[in-house]
Order: structure tokens, then C-alpha cells, then sequence
């Protein structure tokens, strides 16, 4: 170390020496000091007086403000509401030093003299509202704000697992008057001039949604978290376009929700629902409709033919809600609706009788949305990556046979039911391709016509290339026939359609059609061969090609007679059948109608089970004689 580093750290080791001493000569003049002494006392003295002081008045404030505060928030309520709402409050608790208050067993709810009035006249709110909350808290609020200048500036509230119900009536019309009724800001105006609430939250809510006509719940949510941002009242705030009723923004999720069916057949499930009133949109991810049974158990629970659903969409998006109509007017207004990554299997058994009293024509896509309770217009309907899967059973060859149609994709434009839209433009149109039976692509556009009497719509479709064989997991199962050979290279149909069934054209351009006719194993085995008719088939009935050689491409004619059971889909899919029978040559053969083909099934499988049970007692009566030939010989 040089002579010059052991000066500078003697140097340092001196200005710590210095502060040290410093430090203990002031301490020591401090306490000696009299003078020092009688000011720190003082000092002290005065602290304490004002804590004394603001405690005492918290306690003054709480014991002498209560009354007048719970009347102020009864005011409040009742003037800015018009005198629809009152408010009860059991207990308040008032905390002047932390700026807190909280109340106890709160209850708001609407004036059932004034409400009865106001529905009387037909003017009431859509929606009304009831709320009890065992506690609520308000923090950082500064009391002596209000005092001074009459305005209240909240961090935030605070409102943990309230019971909410939420009542809708209909047909109600808020009257419109030449003057402009008063602001939420002018009828407060005369008791706050400003209120700021940075942020409240609702958590763990249970809200019901009502009907106001029959007092019954329409539905049930638990668990619902609301969050509003930045509220905002004073005499600009009307005037903010960025504000949605007052605020920045209200956000809302419901967490693991699940419903089981009013039959108890269904269990619905979803993972998250969540929305922005900012944004405009409402999101659900994992929507499950998920039955109670597998296919067959289900089926036969119903006892008749009835489509079993299994559904589960990934992804469903809003977009572009009014959220301001739908609370104001009950009506729902969006911009599109996303479905995206989707399954849908639907299954029907054959092997049960038709329901002679059903018509599934109120099933149909557009008259099922005549049916909703709400008054609703989506301008486009994103179908994205969906997968439909139609399976039925047929009893007597004792298999399923599946139309899979996947990863349909496509937009329908003006899915409404809103008089209103509908006096714009009656009819939604679908424009839609898919994945046809795992075999060919398929482009259709359907035109439902939304004030149809007789539920009707207009398709056109065009099916591209198709290797037949890979038809026959379908023909084997439902029309116990078997594609040996045949390519298709392009269909065309087009059709006019409605409840009582279809009409229109078909153009089948294909080659080299070979047929093979199956017939039930009585035994329960596979379908067999029927080898001289299929024979019979080829060479006489079936057109093997189109054109055949030398002639023209023929044109086909699609008439087909739905039955009051038949679904939409069954519609569709029937009628194209029709065309390519029609198309192959076997359109002199007549179809059974699914009633007369029902009954002759019913009769068939009755024969069936006599005939297997008489199999059955004879193999029981050769083993017996058997049995007994065996105990002779042994004796």
C-alpha cells in the first residue's frame, strides 16, 4: 500500500470518527437540554390530542351522522329513480380516519305502488331490479369532499356474493315527450355535484332473471363477478360518448357454469362466460350439451323417434352487442356471432315407433328462431371448423350408419326474428361448404324465408368428385346396399322446399356404377349377398353411367313428400337421395313412406324376436334330449 492510500484511508477513517461524534454530541445536547426537551413534550402532547381529537370525532360522526346519512341515501335513491326504487338499511358503520363506511343487510327494490302504475300505463322499465347484500363496503372515501364541495370520490365499492333479481316485461313503451326528461346528474344535482367511484366489484353474485308476467325464473346464474371501471356523474358526463351509462366500462364472467334439462336428459356445461359493455362482445368457451345416456339407452328412455344431441362448441364470440338496446328496449342487436371449433352429433333410432303427434317442423332453423322470447337480429352467423355428425340406427341390420359432414364453414347473413329487420329484408341466407361423408366437398346456399306460413326455403347445391365405394359404411348400414364400383365426377341440384317436402332438379355426371343388394342375417350376423338380384340390378334397373354413351346428360326431377317427423336435416339429405335414385335408374322402384316403412319394420323385428326365441326353445329341447340320451347310455 503507498503512502498516499494510507492518507486517504486515514482520511476516511477520521470522517467516520467525526460523524460518529457528531452524531453523539447532538444526542447528548438533546437530552440535556431543557429547552429540547419542553418542545419535543409538546410536540408529543399535540399528536396525541389531535389523534384523541379525530377518534373522538369518528365517534361522534358515527353516532350523530348515521341517521342523517341513511336519510340521505334513502333520498337519493327515491329522486334518482323517479320513486321506483326504495332502499332499507339495517346498521351503517362510519370510519372517519380510514375514510371507510360499510353497511349492513341492505335491500333494494322497486316501489310496488309506483310499478303497478307505471305497468298499468304500459310505461314501465323493460328490466327492473332487486338487490340484498348482507355487507357492503366503501373505501377511501373522503368525508370532508362531500362536506365542502358536495362530491364524492370513491377508490372503489365493494359488494361480496349479493342476491340479485333481474324481472323483464314486455311490451313496454317509454312514453316520448316534446321535453327532454331529466339527466340521473340533474335530478342529484341539488344534493351532490359530482360522484367518482374508480372501480366496483361484485363477487360471488346469485342472479336470477325473471319473467315478469308469470313470475317464473328463465334462468339462473351463480357465481357471476362484475367489475365496473370508472364511474362518472357529474353535469358533463351525458355528454361523454365514450361512457356507457356513466362508466368506462362494465365487465362480467361467470365461472363453471351447469344446468340440467327441464326433462332431466341433458346436463349443459360451461367453462367461462364473459363480457365488456366497452368492447361490445360476450365470449363462452367450452359449451357442452352433453346427454344423460349412451345413443341407444337414451333412445329407448324416450320409448319414440326423437333426435338425441351431442354438442360441444369450443369457441362462441358476440361481437358488436347494443348492450344499450337490449337493457332499454329488450331487444338483442349484434354484429356477427362466431361459432368456432365445433362437434355436433345428432342420432336417431329407428328400431322405436314414430310419434304420430310430432311435427318437427317448429324445428326447423328459421322457425326455431321465430320461437326465442327475445327479439333478436345477428347480422352474420360465423360457422368456422364445425363437425356434424347424423348416425342412424337401423334395427334390422343391427347397424349404425353415419352422414358426416366436416369441417363445414360459412357465414348466414340476417338471422333475425325482429319486426323491425324484418321489414328491411324477410329472408336469411346461408352460404356454406363442408366435407360431404368423408368423400367429397360440397358448396350449398340455402334462402329461408322468414315469414313463411309453411316454413319455406330455397337450396342449390354443387357436389364435386366422389369415389362411391367410400359410400358404402352409409348404404350397408341404411339401405343394406353395397357400391362394388363408381365415380362421380360432379352433382348439381337445386330445389324449392317447405314442411310439406321438396321440389326441383338434379344433373348426376358419373361412371362405371356397380351395385351390390344385401340382405338381413336373420341370426344377427352381417348383411348377405343377394347374388341374382343384384345381378338383376345391374343389368336391368341400374344406368351405369350419365350420359351413357351416345345420349345426353340427363336431368332428373326431385319430388319428395316430407312426413310430419322427418327433421330439416332429414329433409335435405331425403330429397338429394330422391335425385340420385332418380339419376341411377331406381326411381321405378316406389319408396316406402317412413310411416309404412316404420310398420313394416315394427313387424319384421316382431317376426324377427318370435323366430329367434322358437330357435331358441329348440336348441333348449335338443339339449335336453341330449341331455337325457347321455343319462341312458351312462345307466
Amino acid at each position: 500500500m503507498t503512502n498516499w492510500q494510507h492518507l486517504k484511508r486515514s482520511d476516511e477513517c477520521q470522517t467516520l470518527s467525526c460523524t460518529h461524534l457528531s452524531l453523539y454530541t447532538n444526542t447528548r445536547f438533546m437530552i440535556e437540554n431543557p429547552q429540547l426537551r419542553k418542545i419535543l413534550k409538546w410536540t408529543g402532547l399535540t399528536v396525541l390530542t389531535v389523534l384523541v381529537l379525530l377518534t373522538g370525532v369518528s365517534v361522534y360522526f358515527s353516532k350523530n351522522w348515521k341517521p342523517e346519512l341513511e336519510k340521505k341515501i334513502t333520498e337519493a335513491v327515491n329522486k334518482g329513480s323517479q320513486g321506483l326504487y326504495q332502499v332499507s338499511v339495517k346498521d351503517l358503520h362510519l370510519n372517519i380516519l380510514t375514510g371507510s363506511i360499510s353497511a349492513d343487510s341492505i335491500w333494494l327494490r322497486p316501489d310496488t305502488v309506483m310499478l303497478n302504475a307505471l305497468l298499468d300505463k304500459k310505461v314501465a322499465p323493460t328490466h327492473l331490479f332487486e338487490l340484498r347484500l348482507a355487507k357492503l363496503q366503501l373505501r377511501r372515501l373522503s368525508l370532508l369532499r362531500i362536506w365542502r364541495k358536495k362530491e364524492i370520490d370513491l377508490n372503489d365499492i365493494i359488494l361480496n356474493k349479493p342476491s340479485i333479481n333481474m324481472t323483464y316485461y314486455a311490451g313496454q313503451h317509454r312514453p316520448q315527450t316534446e321535453t327532454k326528461p331529466k339527466s340521473l346528474y340533474e335530478l342529484l344535482s341539488g344534493t351532490l355535484h359530482a360522484v367518482r367511484i374508480k372501480a366496483m366489484r361484485i363477487a360471488d353474485a346469485d342472479f336470477d332473471y325473471i319473467s315478469g308476467a308469470t313470475g317464473k325464473k328463465l334462468n339462473s346464474v351463480h357465481k357471476l363477478n362484475l367489475t365496473v371501471r370508472d364511474f362518472l356523474l357529474d353535469e358533463h358526463s351525458d355528454d361523454d360518448t365514450t361512457r356507457f351509462y356513466y362508466t368506462k366500462d362494465v365487465r362480467f364472467e361467470i365461472a363453471g357454469y351447469q344446468s340440467p334439462s327441464k326433462d332431466g336428459m341433458y346436463t349443459t356445461k360451461v367453462d367461462s362466460i364473459t363480457g365488456s359493455l366497452r368492447k361490445k362482445e360476450l365470449e363462452v368457451k367450452n359449451f357442452r350439451m352433453i346427454p344423460k345416456y349412451p345413443e341407444l339407452e337414451f333412445s329407448r328412455k324416450l320409448g319414440t323417434q326423437k333426435d338425441r344431441y351431442d354438442l360441444h362448441f369450443k369457441h362462441i364470440l358476440f361481437s358488436g352487442i347494443d348492450y344499450l338496446r337490449l337493457n332499454s328496449e329488450g331487444v338483442l342487436h349484434a354484429q356477427s356471432l362466431l361459432l368456432n371449433s365445433g362437434i355436433a352429433k345428432i342420432f336417431m333410432n329407428r328400431e322405436l315407433p314414430g310419434d304420430a303427434t310430432q311435427d318437427k317442423t317448429k324445428n326447423f332453423p328459421h322457425m326455431a328462431l321465430q320461437r326465442l322470447p327475445v327479439a333478436t337480429t345477428i347480422d352474420t352467423l360465423k360457422l368456422r371448423q364445425l363437425n356434424v355428425a347424423y348416425t342412424e340406427y337401423n334395427p334390422m341390420a343391427e347397424q349404425k350408419g353415419t352422414i358426416h359432414i366436416d369441417h363445414l364453414k360459412g357465414n348466414v347473413l340476417n338471422v333475425t326474428n325482429d319486426s323491425v329487420s324484418l321489414d328491411k329484408s324477410a329472408v336469411a341466407v346461408a352460404l356454406l361448404e363442408a366435407d360431404l361423408v368423408k368423400a367429397a366437398h360440397l358448396n350449398i346456399r340455402i334462402d329461408f324465408k322468414l315469414r313463411s306460413p309453411v316454413a319455406g326455403f330455397h337450396y342449390k347445391g354443387h357436389i364435386g368428385p366422389m369415389d362411391m365405394v367410400k359410400l358404402n359404411p352409409l348404404s350397408r348400414a341404411l339401405g343394406l346396399v353395397e357400391m362394388e364400383s363408381g365415380k362421380i365426377s360432379k352433382i348439381d341440384f337445386e330445389a324449392e322446399g317447405n314442411r310439406y317436402g321438396a321440389k326441383g332438379k338434379m344433373q348426376m355426371r358419373y361412371t362405371d356404377l356397380k351395385i351390390r343388394l344385401l340382405k338381413v342375417d336373420e341370426d344377427g350376423g352381417a348383411p348377405k349377398k343377394k347374388g341374382f338380384l343384384s345381378f338383376l340390378a345391374n343389368n336391368i334397373l341400374i344406368k351405369d353411367s350419365n350420359p351413357l354413351p351416345g345420349k345426353e346428360l340427363r336431368e332428373v326431377k326431385i319430388d319428395f313428400e316430407r312426413t310430419p317427423s322427418a327433421s330439416f336435416f332429414n329433409l335435405l339429405w331425403k330429397s338429394v337421395f330422391v335425385g340420385l335414385r332418380e339419376t341411377v335408374g331406381l326411381g321405378i322402384v316406389p319408396m316406402k313412406s317412413p310411416e309404412q316403412g316404420n310398420k313394416d319394420m315394427q313387424k319384421k323385428l316382431k317376426d324377427r324376436k318370435e323366430k329367434r326365441a322358437e330357435k331358441q326353445e329348440e336348441k333348449k329341447e335338443e339339449k335336453k334330449k341330449k341331455e337325457q340320451e347321455r343319462q341312458q347310455n351312462k345307466n
